[in-house]
């Protein structure tokens, strides 16, 4: 069983969509028990750092999704779920994130040439830093996948097991060890999302 975790942000159904084509039984939850017993957490979310960090500790989530992390169980997390993972954020402010993933969340108008639309909006191609993820056995290196978001990892590489260009090369995925984190959405990348998906099933 995979939790997907309800905290009040982020694309559930779809997700779960996702998951049932694949053929992977889900439960979208806020329940700690339930997410304690689960094979696997899902970390969703769509919006603005502050406010879904806020969320999620306002529910005392985070801890569990710390230590259950920390104990080996997979966590995938997707969109600005990834960017939660990491040590903080500087999205309209300065703000701690859940620590898992060391690095930080800045805006793409640091990163990439001025005359450059922001939010990065559209499919681009994955570059793996990290043939050997176990997320992309399915998928082949320049995979296309789709992604919206304004901010982006930085100070990750060591992390960091794939990128995309967009006038500059972004983090489009992060792992270490069992947790794995998406900057796009599989839930919205077609037949390589869906074996994106996969992938983190198999794990």
């Amino acid at each position: 069983m995979i939790a997907i975790v309800d905290y009040g942000v982020g694309n559930l159904f779809s997700l779960k969509s996702s998951f049932d084509a694949i053929g992977a039984e889900t439960i979208i939850t806020g329940d700690a028990d339930v997410i304690r017993k689960a094979d696997k957490i899902i970390l969703p979310g769509v919006g603005a750092f502050e406010d879904a960090i806020k969320k999620l500790r306002l529910t005392g989530l985070d801890k569990i999704i710390i230590k259950e992390a920390e104990n080996g169980k997979p966590l995938m997390g997707i969109c600005l779920g990834m960017q939660l993972l990491f040590d903080k954020s500087f999205e309209y402010g300065e703000y701690d994130g859940l620590g898992l993933i060391h690095g930080e969340i800045r805006s793409i108008s640091e990163v990439v040439p001025k005359d450059y639309k922001i939010p990065h909006i559209g499919w681009n191609a994955l570059n793996f830093t990290d043939k050997e993820c176990k997320i992309f056995r399915f998928i082949k290196n320049g995979d296309f996948v789709y992604f919206v978001h304004s901010y982006c990892g930085v100070d990750c590489r060591e992390n960091t097991v794939a990128t995309a260009e967009y006038g500059a090369s972004l983090t489009a995925a992060v792992a270490r060890g069992n947790i794995y984190g998406c900057q796009f959405h599989p839930e919205k990348s077609g037949a390589v999302g869906l074996n994106i998906l996969r992938g983190f099933c198999e794990d």
